[in-house]
């Protein structure tokens, strides 16, 4: 996963390490075992460990997972990837986002043991995070896969609680495969031998490739649809597994992808066989929170807009994701839907849009002064087959917006865009 260098001192670590490794990503395992190795094995040390991998709705899944945690008031590490706002997203500790100083002594302490040797950004973020997780004390530790899975850094925890691998699609071909197997094949790389692995409905030649890796190195596959089940009922949800029923609420998440990320949670953490309750579960999926996952903004940004019409961001930025958009577009009919898209470079900018297009009244292609590998909106316009008009920033964007009564503005694409869109709508008018 590329890494947006944070503020202050952390900087100038990160520009040392890029001297080390000037690669931004190298899937592979080997220098990251050396340095965890010389740091005393902080990785073998950690409470219960969940590790989530899949293309979308990993990081959604984490936050479930991590609320109904909370729910049963256990401490919950949690790792996630990448930061929107600030570097410290990333590690929480026993439930609480790291500090500053704490997280920047404990990169100074992983920067001297590794003397210097080569090492990439992410690898040591991950001792970093290993390092920490080990030596706070908590009850449950939540690993969001970075990248792919197989050779993903937080894949050197050898022995999780379970595993759970959210929705395939394509993405990152360029390292992962240009074929959904192929991508299934680098996501199911995380399985280990006697651990369940709880998956969501996947497409047919999917399955049976995790079939193919759980039976070759002895992990048990709990599938929706053969092993749990999540329907909709009149109140709200009823998921079904091995253990019992639950009825549930609908999940705090808007979306009705976020139907099965809930499951998927539910699945993999009864899996674990960590002694959650039902209750907690039921408070878990009504009070999980996930910033810039179809999150509605209320600060400046949408303080600008037209009484009655409302402010949305959401990082989907691949195909998968624009699928799942679209559905939701169908509970938003009732009002006109602006589409404001700032991507990534390197994502398939092109098929990410197709679904999407028909459903917009207008779409406007961005790209914000600090959003990291900004795809030029030259390029969007392009992908759009020429429908975009340039913002070029989100502000110039909305304020070029036709009038209605009422409409929906969606901020979608890159991550990075969301994580700008964030700091901007959350600004005081003052810039303060």
């Amino acid at each position: 996963m590329s890494d947006n260098p944070p503020a202050g001192r952390l900087s100038a670590v990160v520009e040392r390490l890029h001297r080390l490794y000037p690669r931004m990503i190298d899937l592979s395992t080997e220098r990251l075992i050396r340095l965890l190795g010389q740091l005393g094995n902080p990785h073998l040390k950690l409470p219960p460990v969940i590790h989530v991998a899949g293309t979308n709705g990993k990081g959604s899944t984490c936050a479930f997972l991590a609320a109904i945690g909370a729910a049963q008031g256990w401490r919950v590490h949690m790792f996630t990837s990448p930061h929107l706002v600030r570097f410290n997203e990333r590690i929480r500790l026993a439930g609480v986002e790291v500090d500053d100083a704490t997280l920047e002594a404990a990169f100074d302490e992983v920067e001297r043991i590794n003397a210097g040797l080569p090492i990439t950004v992410f690898e040591v973020l991950m001792a970093v995070a290993f390092l920490l997780f080990a030596r706070v004390p908590a009850d449950l530790c939540v690993l969001e896969v970075g990248l792919g899975g197989r050779y993903d850094a937080t894949n050197v925890v050898t022995h999780p609680a379970a595993c759970a691998i959210a929705s395939i699609s394509m993405d990152h071909c360029e390292m992962l495969g240009d074929t959904l197997e192929k991508i299934a094949g680098e996501k199911a790389g995380i399985m280990k031998p006697g651990v369940t692995v709880a998956t969501v409905g996947q497409p047919p030649g999917v399955m049976a490739v995790f079939r193919a890796n759980a039976e070759a190195v002895g992990a048990r596959l709990l599938a929706r649809g053969g092993g749990w089940s999540i329907t909709p009922t009149t109140l709200g949800l009823r998921y079904v597994d091995e253990h019992g029923a639950i009825e549930l609420p609908h999940p705090s998440l808007p979306g009705p992808h976020q139907v099965e990320n809930a499951g998927l949670a539910i699945a993999v953490i009864r899996a674990a066989e960590l002694g959650v309750t039902d209750e907690a579960i039921v408070e878990g999926i009504a009070t999980a929170t996930w910033p810039a996952r179809l999150q509605r903004l209320r600060g400046k940004l949408a303080q600008g807009l037209p009484k009655g019409w409302e402010l949305w961001v959401d990082g989907g930025h691949n195909p998968g994701g624009a699928a799942a958009m679209a559905v939701h577009f169908d509970h938003w009919s009732d009002a006109p839907i602006h589409l404001i898209v700032g991507m990534k470079k390197a994502k398939d900018t092109t098929e990410s849009l197709r679904p999407l297009l028909p459903l917009v009244t207008t779409i406007w292609a961005v790209s914000e002064p600090g959003q990291h590998l900004a795809l030029p909106v030259a390029d969007i316009i392009a992908a759009s087959g020429g429908r975009a008009r340039p913002g070029p920033t989100v502000a110039e964007a909305l304020a070029q917006l036709p009038p209605a009564s009422r409409a929906r503005v969606l901020i979608w694409g890159s991550l990075y865009l969301a994580g700008e869109v964030l700091k901007a709508d959350m600004l005081k008018e003052d810039g303060a």
